[in-house]
């Protein structure tokens, strides 16, 4: 099945479901504050993990003890759709359980 971008009113429906979320700029984007650097590290492990499986992979960046994400889809020229809220929504599933806030 094709991807296609989502409107700005799809954007803004979705993003009401995920807080912490937000549009920054053409991409959807998330920090997260974790207790540790190891926490936040194997945070980064989890979250390469749910990419590989859905095959849509955000840029992804450590800190010290944060990690951040924005994501778009390549293939229709670097839109938001709904790949991306579906990895939004896999890693707040996980956040959770790394202690992320």
């Amino acid at each position: 099945m094709p991807v296609e971008p989502l409107s700005q009113k799809e954007i803004e429906d979705r993003l009401a479901g995920l807080p912490g979320w937000s549009l920054d700029g053409d991409r959807l984007a998330r920090s997260y504050r974790l207790g540790s650097h190891f926490a936040a590290t194997a945070m980064v492990v989890h979250i390469a993990q749910v990419q590989e499986e859905l095959d849509h992979h955000s840029d992804l960046t450590l800190g010290y003890r944060t990690v951040s994400l924005s994501v778009h889809t390549h293939s229709v020229g670097g839109a938001v759709t709904e790949k991306d809220f579906e990895l939004a929504r896999r890693v707040e599933d996980l956040a959770a359980g790394h202690g992320a806030h």
